[in-house]
């Protein structure tokens, strides 16, 4: 598993010439990273002096956080595994007219699945984001650049993911899936990036 490795383990895999991780991997690492940082800011806002009012949603945050974490964790194997399936549906048989036809149904399947993915990983952190702007608004000031850092993460976990989602759809010939799914990807990159500006905003610096 992908996400049980060091980080040394995990970047000598990454650089190596195997396809996968790769980016699709590197977003879900990054979303992971975006949600650790909330978590942080949170916990480190819990119990301190000056912030009673805001203990409850604190904790609230930090939970929230640690949930988005381990799912976006879970997401770096996940998107791994569905690209090596469309590498395995490339080297399905192709002897017959019947073993070709099936070869290329289940190419374009797995060429959805791949697009899917990090599809919902962007969809996820988009969501997340608003968990990022209240610990940035409301969380310990001394604390607020890793707040700053986790906002800017997500953008990039976001912008990262779709473009996994472009170079996918790019191999699907399914004309009301590719325009409906570029649809959702122009969406989330103009949310990502107003919530991003939105959350820095507030940092002040």
């Amino acid at each position: 598993m992908l996400g049980d490795k060091s980080v040394n383990e995990f970047l000598k895999e990454l650089s190596s010439s195997a396809p996968v991780p790769g980016g699709g991997s590197v977003a879900a690492l990054s979303a992971s990273l975006a949600s650790a940082l909330t978590e942080m800011v949170a916990n480190l806002t819990i119990g301190k002096k000056g912030f009673e009012t805001v203990n409850d949603e604190m904790e609230k945050i930090s939970q929230e956080s640690s949930h988005y974490r381990e799912k976006f964790l879970k997401d770096i194997d996940k998107d791994a595994e569905v690209f090596s399936q469309v590498m395995s549906a490339f080297k399905l048989p192709k002897n017959t007219q019947e073993e070709i036809d099936h070869r290329k149904g289940v190419i374009q399947e797995e060429f959805k699945e791949a697009a899917l993915v990090p599809l919902e990983v962007a969809e996820d952190v988009v969501q997340f984001m608003d968990v990022i702007a209240k610990v940035v608004e409301m969380g310990n000031k001394n604390a607020i650049s890793d707040g700053a850092v986790a906002a800017i993460m997500a953008r990039s976990a976001t912008l990262g993911a779709l473009y996994n989602v472009k170079i996918n759809l790019q191999s699907i010939k399914d004309e009301t899936f590719v325009n409906e799914t570029t649809e959702k990807v122009q969406l989330l990159e103009s949310l990502a990036i107003e919530k991003e500006n939105k959350i820095l905003s507030k940092v002040g610096f």
